[in-house]
């Protein structure tokens, strides 16, 4: 048996001094989008957890619940996910009666979704502390904090 033989490699040089901003990036930013994002979705997840759902439904969920009557179809191009990505967590809404699905009036092969009583109720309980928390956070700056924040938001998003 013949042995093979490595190369030796030099050992990458360690970095100890951070990544600062520059003139380009904002690492500040990029950071405080980081976690406020993680603590955003953390009272959902806690909520979700309990019930054996994740971020995935809680999309779902949400979105049905701002546009019900919403197609599969619609939904798919909000979330922008594959139908496979979909399926697994529409059908455990749809058997855990959060969400039903119905056949549209005019083609039956259309599937609309609405909520259920139960999946408002969620869709409430899930956006509570959201909203405690945004509320919080705008309460703290100037008044025109919420319409910076809007178009900061909305200049974020790809609208493709």
């Amino acid at each position: 048996m013949s042995r093979q033989r490595t190369a030796k490699v030099a050992p990458e040089e360690l970095l100890e001094t951070p990544l600062g901003s520059t003139d380009e990036i904002d690492f500040e930013i990029i950071e405080l989008l980081f976690f406020s994002y993680r603590d955003f979705v953390s009272d959902p997840d806690a909520i979700l957890a309990k019930i054996g759902f994740g971020r995935a439904h809680h999309r779902v969920v949400h979105f049905v619940n701002r546009q019900p009557g919403m197609t599969v179809a619609d939904l798919l191009d909000t979330l922008k996910i594959t139908k496979q990505s979909l399926a697994r967590v529409l059908k455990q809404l749809i058997d855990s009666g959060y969400i039903r699905q119905v056949a549209g009036p005019e083609d039956r092969r259309q599937r609309k979704l609405y909520p259920t009583p139960r999946g408002r109720e969620l869709a409430l309980a899930l956006a509570e502390p959201q909203s405690r928390r945004i509320a919080a956070a705008l309460a703290s700056g100037p008044e025109d904090t919420r319409t910076s924040v809007l178009h900061f938001l909305q200049g974020m998003r790809n609208r493709k």
